[in-house]
């Protein structure tokens, strides 16, 4: 049988997903060829699997390598990590903005996605059923769709990273094309929302809305496709791109604009729309809230909230819209874990992300009815009821004490998510029967590069019987999409039409809050005496604030605030300067619990909004025209 010129590909997409022995063993004259190759069913599912494989990995691939996870302001690595993690060329080289058109960036996109765009397109042009293996022409049909859907969500990725890049995802280009039949440049961006958008919609109708089978768990659904529809339209009408002034000169070489030069209010319901339709069908599909209950049958929000990213039947979980299945938690947990159990101890997160939770009665910390103090240390334990396994025991197995006397006022009467996401100075470790000590020269902080250098580490997405040094990890799915984001998603583009009913916009905002154990808002007049709901005002701006307040918490560490601060517009202006944390060289409570700028200082400049192309791939294409504002050093 003649050679397929795709031999190389198809041994890569087999060599990379499993033992491939025997295959190596073969004798070049008997090398497999594509027909051998899609003639048989686990080679097909293994070249499925490969196409696949640039899915972001949202544990550690969001924090180690595509850095969605530290480029915004909560979660935080140690500054000393950076030689460990590829230097100039890793992620945390942007945070001192040290990042210009010749820095490598581990996420790599720009190579990685249209590969595996190529790879799905030969599995739709070459997969074959094979029915005497199982494999029959109706399992081949979605499989083929599930490719559908990857091209869409790889173009997107790539969008989402540079802007207007050289789009073509239908093509597979014959090795013996010529390089002037390469050397295309970018599509104006509405063009590639466009195509995304018609196309994740028409395979959302083809697909089934979940799977139930285990073996299935991660493979696109109807849900996935109008998640990924929907994030990409919320941002498609959000200030960055919704005709930001910035970009009114940006053009390709016949001078035509690759970004939108006018403001389209209709994008937000375009948007409104698509997050609607993505929430219907969800609840259609029985997703929901992940919950978990009180003996009395009300919500126990320190559980759920914890519950929700490490139940491991992933596919009970009614609030999954989107999940990989394998992921590097392992690292994450590690690298948030304090140094005495065998951790790294350094992946914290940022003062101004603390400050940003509420307290317990739901308002902000700048509220003068929250009750927050700073200064001083609690006169009594703070017990609540609650099965957590995150507070210490009580002679109760239904209430937990959150925090004990002597605690620092800061942390004390904070709403659950607080509690179930950041590790503080005293906060309860139940792994070890004992309080977290994080002071310098204690059990906690050496001071080194693997100790909490803002003076706090990560408890979110821990399993509450992990230590290291007893390699205690338990396999959790890895989120992407889920619909806590959808509500919040609705809501805001709800608030962004304008003249939207404000309690349609608030109960999905109330949804998140009831599920977190706090009150939720009205515009109705409150009477001073009830703490059961919080006023706001109706005005657009209130309910932005609101909305916006909400997702930071709800949604932190995610890696998608930085996203966030991106479509928004705030990078510059919460991302440059220092951030800050408790002094983690403080030996003493007095010198400890101060406001401290927490390692280096942060450069944020107006080109960083999108990733570069790499020098060397403008070098190759003189049609590729580089992101807005980018030169050599990356100048405004």
């Amino acid at each position: 049988m003649k050679k397929f010129k795709y031999i190389l590909l198809a041994l890569a997409a087999v060599m990379s997903l499993s033992s491939c022995a025997d295959f190596l063993d073969k004798e070049s004259d008997t090398e497999m060829t594509i027909d051998e190759i899609f003639s048989q069913r686990i080679l097909q599912e293994r070249w499925l699997g490969r196409c696949y494989s640039a899915i972001d990995d949202p544990y550690w691939g969001y924090t180690r390598y595509s850095g969605f996870s530290i480029l915004g302001d909560d979660l935080m690595p140690s500054q000393r990590w950076e030689p460990y993690w590829n230097g100039a060329n890793g992620p945390m080289a942007m945070l001192s903005g040290n990042w210009n058109t010749q820095t490598g960036w581990e996420g790599n996109y720009w190579a990685l996605m249209p590969q595996r765009i190529r790879e799905c397109l030969i599995f739709q042009e070459r997969a074959t059923p094979v029915p005497d293996e199982g494999l029959p022409a109706s399992e081949v049909e979605l499989m083929k769709l599930e490719c559908r859907f990857l091209i869409a969500f790889y173009c997107e990725r790539m969008l989402m990273a540079y802007g207007p890049f050289p789009f073509n995802p239908d093509k597979i280009w014959p090795t013996e094309s010529s390089v002037a039949d390469l050397m295309y440049g970018p599509t104006p961006w509405s063009d590639i929302v466009d195509w995304i958008d018609k196309e994740l919609l028409e395979v959302s109708k083809l697909l089934p809305a979940r799977y139930t089978q285990s073996n299935k768990f991660g493979r696109a659904d109807k849900l996935m496709c109008l998640a990924v529809r929907a994030r990409l339209l919320l941002f498609n009408a959000s200030p960055l791109v919704n005709g930001n002034p910035d970009y009114a000169n940006h053009v390709d070489a016949e001078g035509n604009h690759l970004f939108p030069t006018s403001y389209d209010a209709s994008q937000w319901k375009r948007a409104a729309d698509a997050c609607k339709l993505l929430i219907d069908e969800a609840h259609a599909a029985g997703g929901e809230l992940y919950k978990e209950y009180k003996k009395d049958g009300s919500i126990d929000p320190f559980l759920s909230y914890q519950n929700l990213f490490l139940s491991q039947d992933a596919l009970a979980n009614p609030e999954i819209l989107f999940a990989r299945q394998s992921t590097n938690y392992g690292e994450f947990e590690k690298h948030s874990t304090t140094i005495n159990t065998g951790g790294n101890g350094g992946l914290g997160v940022v003062q101004e992300y603390v400050d940003d939770f509420f307290m317990k009665n739901g308002r902000k910390i700048d509220d003068p009815r929250s009750g927050y103090k700073e200064e001083g240390f609690s006169d009594e334990d703070d017990v609540r009821e609650t099965a957590w396994t995150g507070g210490k025991a009580t002679g109760d197995n239904n209430k937990k004490i959150i925090t004990l006397a002597g605690t620092y006022n800061m942390y004390c009467n904070r709403e659950p998510r607080f509690y179930t996401g950041i590790v503080f100075n005293g906060a309860w470790y139940s792994q070890e029967n004992r309080v977290y000590q994080m002071m310098a020269g204690q059990i906690d902080n050496n001071t080194s590069h693997d100790a909490p250098q803002n003076g706090y580490l990560n408890r979110k997405f821990l399993h509450y019987d992990y230590r290291p040094n007893k390699n205690t990890g338990k396999w959790r799915p890895g989120i992407l999409y889920r619909l806590g984001e959808a509500y919040l998603n609705y809501a805001e583009a709800l608030n962004e039409m304008g003249g939207q009913s404000a309690d349609e916009i608030l109960r999905y905002v109330n949804l998140i809050r009831e599920r977190a154990g706090i009150p939720g808002y009205t515009t109705a007049a409150v009477a001073v005496t009830d703490n059961s709901v919080i006023h706001v005002d109706n005005t657009q701006e209130a309910l932005r604030k609101v909305i916006h307040d909400e997702r930071r918490i709800e949604l932190g560490c995610e890696g998608i605030r930085y996203n966030d601060l991106r479509r928004w517009k705030e990078c510059e202006a919460r991302l440059n300067g220092y951030q800050h944390g408790m002094n983690f060289r403080g030996a003493t409570p007095e010198e400890f619990y101060k406001r401290t700028e927490a390692q280096n200082k942060r450069v944020y400049k107006k080109a960083f909004y999108f990733w570069p192309v790499h020098q060397s791939e403008m070098d190759k294409n003189p049609n590729l025209i580089q992101g807005p504002y980018w030169t050599s050093n990356a100048e405004d």
